[in-house]
């Protein structure tokens, strides 16, 4: 799977930066996404998923609610078809537009945790 993180940050003590470090040291085929940085780890980062050279299977946001709601935006232009809402990302608008759009939505559960990442 092309997975996708949305709020990647370079911060170390940020959510954003640990699952997209983890995710890459446990073998995941992740990029990152953050308006604002330009690389994390010796890693690309994307500003946008529009930016992106592929088209990922999975988004996971880790970013706050409101940003979620535009990502399932975007995510529904991309025909990208399942987005996971880190504990806290989600809205329960983002939720209700995801599925809406056919999306498969995962929320109130951690995609490290769930994984046996962490």
């Amino acid at each position: 799977k092309n997975i996708v993180v949305v709020g990647v940050s370079s911060k170390e003590e940020k959510f954003g930066f640990r699952i997209f470090r983890d995710l890459l040291k446990a073998g995941f085929k992740v990029k990152g996404v953050h308006p604002k940085i330009t690389e994390v780890l010796g890693q690309k980062i994307y500003p946008n998923l529009k930016t992106l050279e592929i088209k990922p299977d999975l988004v996971i946001t880790v970013v706050p609610p409101q940003v979620t709601e535009e990502i399932v935006e975007e995510c529904k232009e991309l025909g990208i078809k399942e987005i996971w809402m880190q504990p806290g990302s989600e809205s329960p608008l983002a939720i209700k537009k995801a599925k809406e759009y056919g999306m498969m939505v995962i929320y109130n559960a951690c995609f490290m945790v769930q994984n046996g990442i962490w």
